[in-house]
Formats: structure tokens, C-alpha cells, sequence
């Protein structure tokens, strides 16, 4: 059942990956189920790999490259990283 119930209900569930094409609203799903998820889990974070980081400005506040609090939630967290940047440190 490809639902938002379901997904919350799956307590195993411990990842979740969006993606898609420019401007099909991976942000947006990605804020609106971390959001959701946080009413039912103990801890979520949103992690960004999209070179045009876009969570600041969807929660409006400053978002980073190490986990940051969201305002209004005391469980959910997000962070934007830079994966070629990071994946060249790694080499």
C-alpha cells in the first residue's frame, strides 16, 4: 500500500531515499515526510546531497553540513551535505 500511513506505520522502515528530476519536489516530500515521521519516531534526519540546497530555506533557518535542530521539533534534525567535496576528501 504506497501510502503515508503505511510508511510512518513501518517501524523497521529506517531509511527513506527521495529523488527524482530538478523540480518534481524531492525537497518537499523530503521536508513533509521528515516532518511527519517525527510525530511517530524518536529521531529523523533529513540529509540534502542536492548540489542546490534548498532545506534552509524550506524550514527557514540556517541549515549546515553537521546535523541542525529544527525549529518547533525537538527530534527531527537536517543537515545539507556536499557529496563530490566529501567524496574527494575521501580519496
Amino acid at each position: 500500500d504506497p501510502s503515508l500511513k503505511n510508511i510512518i506505520e513501518q517501524e523497521s522502515l529506517q531509511w527513506i531515499f527521495v529523488g527524482g528530476k530538478g523540480g518534481v519536489g524531492k525537497t518537499t516530500t523530503s521536508c513533509c515526510l521528515g516532518t511527519q515521521l517525527a510525530k511517530h519516531r524518536k529521531k529523523v534526519l533529513i540529509v540534502s546531497t542536492d548540489p542546490a540546497h534548498n532545506l534552509s530555506d524550506a524550514f527557514c533557518q540556517k541549515i549546515g553540513r553537521d546535523p541542525t535542530p529544527i525549529l518547533g521539533f525537538d527530534n527531527l534534525s537536517a543537515m545539507e551535505i556536499d557529496a563530490t567535496e566529501d567524496l574527494d576528501k575521501m580519496q
